[in-house]
């Protein structure tokens, strides 16, 4: 997720832009870590957003499996989850929505042999068990990113300076999980 701070000067010169990241339980939709950084892609987020997870107290458990967009990928992203014994899922580009009737009644494909991190990755995404796990992102992480925008109003930091911004982000994902428990406690 990309949330701007805006500065703009008279003439429209400059724009201060922050990259806003957040981890989700996928089964809460809790946000479990967050963090700010002045990147300007995703494929830098995946160190500190471990960093924060491996930080978490042991009595919360240990993530198993991780879903990120196409945004994150990279092969070393892959390693460093896996080497953080972590089962990837990130999209290795966009998906076909609309396929073929051959392509939809066609066996899985059998696991390559001594398959690299990305090919193994990949052949994951593509059985049953992967598409579900990967097409649960859309219903349980991007929501949180929604509800922040749409609902809290969150659409631009207030505040400027990076140590400032990583504030104001933290106190945003803590109103959302205040209202997220607020929902769970009552549901």
């Amino acid at each position: 997720m990309k949330i701007r701070a805006l500065c703009q000067f008279q003439g429209g010169g400059f724009e201060q832009a922050y990259n806003a990241q957040a981890s989700v339980d996928m089964d809460k939709m809790l946000i479990v870590g967050m963090h700010v950084s002045q990147q300007p892609n995703d494929q830098q987020e995946v160190e500190p957003a471990l960093a924060q997870l491996n930080e978490l107290p042991d009595a919360l458990g240990k993530v198993k499996r991780a879903a990120l967009d196409a945004g994150y990928f990279s092969e070393d992203n892959a390693k460093k989850l896996q080497e953080n014994g972590i089962e990837a899922y990130i999209a290795a580009g966009r998906q076909s929505h609309n396929l073929t009737l051959e392509e939809r009644l066609a066996p899985e494909a059998t696991p390559p042999e001594n398959p690299d991190v990305v090919a193994a990755m990949k052949h994951r995404l593509s059985t049953e068990a992967g598409k579900a796990f990967y097409a649960k992102r859309k219903s349980t992480v991007e929501p949180v990113f929604g509800i922040i925008k749409e609902v809290m109003g969150f659409r631009h930091f207030m505040l400027r300076g990076i140590n400032a911004v990583r504030g104001e982000w933290t106190l945003v994902c803590i109103a959302f999980n205040l209202k997220r428990l607020s929902t769970l406690i009552t549901a």
